[in-house]
């Protein structure tokens, strides 16, 4: 397996943080954060809020009224758990009734698409007009249905929404050749990302080598796809924090921030980074999932201010494709960048170069219209794309089958 599509591969693990097993549990119990609590461990069970402070359950109106004491309320989020989103929608919800004066911000966008945010917190959008003017599937991959209530609410309340990312082109051009190569107007948008954190470092590094490394990718290649991994890891919280702390400036009002579990754990990334700016009390909350043959999980308690245990899902509400699309100078068509590594297209028979013909009948030249397309489909359906390969025309029908169930069905 090539360099870059492995680096592709962590840096879509970093993004998910969907770890499992002893993978899971080694990165809840690293020993990092804050001084006095990242010694000592505790139990948590499905169901519960715990205050790793207080190493004690607690109820969501108590864990609410804690949250009203800070400028900055951190949730973060496995992106493709829809249990996790309605609890961001409830924390939203509930603070919002005790203080009007609420913004959000969001890990989804980059900052270019502001305008359109703005648009739809006055309401002005409906969510296809949003979904296409925001470009949603081009600048993220999660389906929009698992963000769809969120977003519905703060449009019917008008809560300022606000981008906090930047483009994936500057993220890689930093994870390939360092913050330094950015132009000038380049760096107005991504400030030097500080990579002196020892104990962030850890804790990336962590999660990097619970993924499974080819031998070729080890040694020396190992450590060069670290250090830009990890670059890129700190570009992202660092832009992040950055505009996190312009937009609660700009608004003067308590800001809520979801994004990436990832990017919170321990408080070491974007709500660490943001608070060197500010010193503004915040707090953080994770969701770890508990896998169902357990009853509990052991946990640091350093991980963050508050820990919601909740079951495992079978599997996520809503299917990912995992095709990556792009666009060849002079061609009409849609092109697969590289074969499958991930969701429902890596079991079926897509290569890289594969141009994409048609899709259930239908030609498709923008990446979003056809991502917007394919949303629409639900566990058990199947899509029929036309594609060509080397001079070749070819049918390929894709099942929008969980792994499990593939793998149940190739074993038949």
């Amino acid at each position: 397996m090539k360099a870059r599509k492995i680096t592709c591969l962590l840096i879509f693990f970093l993004t998910v943080i969907n770890l499992t097993g002893e993978e899971q549990e080694k990165t809840l119990l690293l020993r990092i954060g804050d001084k006095i609590l990242k010694n000592k461990t505790m139990a948590i069970f499905p169901g519960q809020i715990y205050s790793v402070q207080e190493e004690s359950s607690l109820s969501f109106e108590e864990m609410a009224q804690e949250m009203m004491k800070n400028h900055f309320i951190y949730v973060g989020e496995t992106h493709n758990s829809l249990a996790i989103h309605e609890i961001q929608l409830k924390v939203i919800q509930t603070l919002y009734q005790r203080d009007k004066n609420l913004i959000i911000g969001l890990e989804m966008l980059p900052v270019s698409s502001q305008e359109v945010l703005n648009k739809l917190s006055l309401g002005i959008l409906t969510t296809e007009e949003f979904l296409r003017e925001s470009r949603w599937y081009v600048h993220w991959n999660l389906n929009f249905s698992f963000y769809e209530k969120i977003f519905q609410f703060a449009k019917e309340n008008r809560i300022p929404l606000y981008a906090l990312n930047a483009s994936r082109d500057l993220i890689h051009k930093i994870r390939m050749q360092g913050w330094e190569a950015l132009s000038h107007q380049e760096k107005e948008i991504i400030p030097r990302p500080d990579l002196s954190n020892q104990e962030h470092r850890i804790l990336i590094r962590t999660i990097f080598e619970s993924t499974s490394i080819p031998h070729e990718m080890k040694g020396k290649g190992l450590e060069i796809a670290f250090e830009g991994l990890y670059r890129a890891q700190s570009a992202w919280d660092e832009v992040m924090a950055h505009n996190t702390d312009r937009a609660a400036k700009k608004e003067e009002k308590r800001m809520i921030v979801l994004a990436g579990s990832g990017h919170f754990f321990y408080n070491l990334g974007v709500n660490r980074r943001a608070f060197e700016r500010n010193h503004l009390p915040f707090k953080t909350l994770i969701c770890v999932e508990i896998p169902e043959e357990q009853k509990s999980l052991l946990i640091s308690r350093s991980l963050a201010d508050f820990v919601w245990g909740i079951t495992e899902e079978e599997r996520p509400a809503y299917p990912s494709i995992g095709l990556e699309l792009k666009k060849i100078e002079g061609l009409n068509n849609l092109v697969l960048g590289s074969a499958p590594i991930e969701g429902v297209a890596k079991y079926s028979d897509f290569q890289k170069g594969d141009v994409i013909l048609s899709v259930d009948g239908k030609t498709y030249s923008d990446i979003n219209e056809l991502r917007m397309y394919l949303a629409r489909f639900h566990w058990g359906d199947e899509v029929r794309f036309r594609i060509l390969r080397q001079g070749e025309e070819k049918e390929i029908t894709m099942e929008l089958l969980y792994k499990e169930e593939k793998e149940g069905q190739s074993g038949r």
